[in-house]
């Protein structure tokens, strides 16, 4: 009897071996599983594998699609189809600037006027006296040149840039007033009499606008055409556009 149970013993007790180690193996598992940093870690982990993949999948069909040499061939055409250009000397491309043009006087060639009040300049002192505007009891900088005939005779007023006709009103001070928009440019005619065009209208530089006559801010110099000239929204000097006479 004794030799039986020693040696059934140990059958009984291997099974009970085996199930601890188990127990202890499952109970390490959800120790590990039981810390917080564990999935997050994880998740981290397997987040990078999945991002590298795709950058390397990416990049190689980049390569695939894109042979060298034919990013620099699109850039170029691009470039070539929003500006033009011209061959100039050993067939270098010369870019050229669109809408240039020369702005001409607002009159007719052979109708001889002079400035007879000129524009207020900060950059010309010497030239403010007698580029004030006086109305009434107040004085005020002339804003644009005032052009008139030796003879106060009536003279045509003549688009001095082509562009379109954006404004055509009558002002109590100013008379009748005719602005004409040539893209970042506007000239702006006013004192007129006889207005020949009307808003919305295209005009060619040189067209006839109207002709010069008198308004009740300057009165005191006849017939007379005030032009002035603005780029964007600052006010500019004419007679620094203007051809020489």
């Amino acid at each position: 009897m004794n030799e039986q149970n020693k040696n059934t013993k140990p059958h009984e007790e291997a099974p009970k071996t085996v199930q601890g180690d188990s127990s202890a193996t499952s109970s390490s598992w959800k120790k590990a599983l039981s810390k917080r940093w564990v999935f997050p870690a994880a998740y981290l982990a397997a987040a990078a594998i999945i991002l590298t993949l795709v950058w390397v999948y990416q990049d190689a069909s980049q390569k695939t699609l894109k042979p060298q040499g034919e990013s620099s061939t699109v850039s170029e055409s691009v470039v070539g189809s929003e500006t033009p250009a011209a061959e100039g000397k050993d067939g270098e491309a010369v870019e050229v600037t669109a809408n240039a043009q020369s702005m001409i006087w607002p009159v007719a060639d052979d109708v001889a006027v002079s400035v007879v009040k000129p524009y207020f300049d900060e950059e010309s002192p010497e030239t403010h006296q007698e580029a004030m505007v006086q109305y009434n009891d107040t004085f005020s900088p002339n804003l644009g040149i005032d052009l008139a005939t030796a003879d106060d005779q009536a003279f045509e007023i003549r688009a001095a840039l082509s562009g379109k006709v954006t404004r055509v009103e009558n002002h109590p001070l100013n008379g009748n007033v005719v602005e004409v928009t040539s893209g970042d440019t506007r000239t702006v005619y006013q004192s007129l009499n006889e207005v020949k065009v009307s808003e919305g209208a295209e005009v060619k530089q040189g067209d006839a606008i109207a002709t010069a006559g008198r308004n009740e801010l300057e009165k005191d110099l006849g017939n007379h055409l005030h032009f002035e000239v603005y780029e964007g929204d600052k006010l500019v000097n004419p007679e620094k556009l203007l051809p020489q006479k």
